[in-house]
């Protein structure tokens, strides 16, 4: 990557993590409708950023987790933050913000890190119905009794964008 290059187009990558169980099975167990469990990542540059719970913020091509292709992809416009801006920026949030040992699947996850990247980005924000999910889904009983089980789900794939 050119690291004098200064624009690029912006994308949020959606997936469903539950393969379309929620869909199917979520008015029966928590009383309420719900599309999927969201896991996100930010498309950029040519490679996709997420954060998770193994090794922190990775990259990877696009569609290169093993979520596989995305389930929606938004556009999000352009950046004109310069490549080397938005690597420093990263290496700052993976020693503070977004560090493996501070995930946390329901306060503290990919979709709050693409939240931020994208507001970085581009001043626009991902889909809301995606950061509000997680308080959807603990404000009902069975949410509540669920979390233990949800909050051991990760994503894999990537790679640390950063050269060690």
């Amino acid at each position: 990557m050119d690291s004098k290059q200064s624009s690029s187009n912006v994308k949020v990558y959606i997936y469903d993590i539950s393969m379309g169980m929620a869909r199917a099975m979520s008015q029966g167990i928590l009383g309420r409708q719900i599309d999927g469990i969201w896991h996100t990542g930010i498309v950029v540059y040519g490679q996709e950023y997420f954060f998770g719970g193994t090794s922190g913020i990775e990259a990877c091509p696009p569609g290169g987790t093993v979520l596989g292709k995305p389930l929606q992809v938004v556009e999000l416009g352009n950046t004109e933050i310069p490549f080397d801006v938005f690597m420093d920026y990263l290496q700052e949030l993976s020693k503070s913000t977004y560090k493996p040992e501070t995930y946390h699947l329901f306060h503290h996850n990919c979709n709050n890190f693409s939240s931020d990247l994208a507001q970085f980005l581009t001043g626009k924000d991902i889909p809301s119905h995606i950061t509000s999910l997680p308080q959807d889904v603990l404000s009902t009983p069975f949410g509540a009794m669920i979390q233990p089980f949800v909050e051991a789900m990760h994503v894999q794939g990537g790679h640390s964008p950063f050269n060690s």
